[in-house]
């Protein structure tokens, strides 16, 4: 087996103990799970302002990382729109105090993208609290949403794939990887379906499949377009990867990408048609 290979086989398994323990300590330590997004808001920040060479401007790292850290923690809508409405005023109040070095366009980069991910990342939070009991399969539902289906691109568009389709932004994805992600997605999402159904809750409750394919096929697209954005955001950037933190899979954002843009998706969605009936 190739060394990156393992080291991506390795990362993954590392990342999905970690996703067990936050499940573990729901029932008893809810908070884990603001604390470990609020740690990859955090992180993600972090790797964009490296990437952009703007670690060292304090007056745009430090409310953004404040602000990543705690938007987890937030309750409610009003105060999340305090904390958005004081952040605005401080960045913009740095970008006049600080126009000689700071320009306009670091700090409308800065400023999209430190609400995009926190703001993203934190409706899992929501999903839990959404879901009730069943909170944290709302949860895995959909990180895996965005995961299952990348690897399943990954794996069989390496293999199989032929058709290019977006080679100047990704020359590694294929069309037929895509098609391939979609279906493994959808497969994956009524699996999970079927354990918690009647595994785990022993034919007690009732499963929603057909709101799990839709996640499937639409979370499928969606980390499609999470991967797609984040590449060209790392192409104008000249970086490979936006770190190496992770081993075969790179930075915090390489890995969440995606889940930025299910995740939101999956929120609004099972709203209205929830997966347990």
């Amino acid at each position: 087996m190739k060394t990156s290979v393992r080291q991506r086989l390795l990362s993954a398994a590392t990342i999905l103990l970690l996703l067990a323990a936050v499940v573990f300590c729901n029932s008893f330590f809810p908070p884990a799970l603001n604390i470990v997004l609020a740690v990859i808001s955090v992180m993600g920040i972090w790797e964009l302002f490296s990437a952009l060479h703007l670690t060292k401007k304090l007056a745009l790292s430090v409310p953004s990382a404040i602000l990543a850290a705690v938007l987890p923690f937030l309750p409610d809508s009003f105060a999340r729109g305090v904390a958005f409405f004081l952040y605005t005023v401080v960045l913009f109040s740095a970008m006049i105090r600080h126009h000689q070095a700071i320009t306009f366009r670091e700090v409308a980069v800065i400023y999209s993208m430190t609400i995009l991910i926190p703001t993203a990342l934190e409706t899992l939070v929501g999903l839990r609290n959404l879901g009730g009991s069943h909170g944290m399969f709302y949860v895995i539902v959909t990180i895996f949403a965005a995961w299952a289906a990348d690897a399943g691109a990954y794996v069989f568009g390496s293999r199989f794939g032929k058709h290019k389709l977006c080679p100047n932004i990704s020359p590694k994805k294929t069309v037929e990887g895509v098609v391939a992600g979609v279906l493994v997605n959808i497969a994956m999402m009524l699996l999970f379906g079927f354990i918690f159904q009647h595994i785990y809750w022993a034919s007690t409750v009732s499963v929603h499949y057909g709101v799990l394919a839709a996640i499937g096929a639409f979370g499928a697209a969606l980390s499609v377009l999470g991967d797609l954005s984040f590449s060209l955001i790392k192409r104008s950037c000249h970086i490979k990867d936006f770190s190496e933190i992770i081993p075969g899979h790179g930075g915090i954002l390489d890995r969440f990408d995606s889940v930025i843009f299910v995740a939101p998706f999956v929120y609004l969605l099972v709203q209205v048609f929830p997966i347990v009936g």
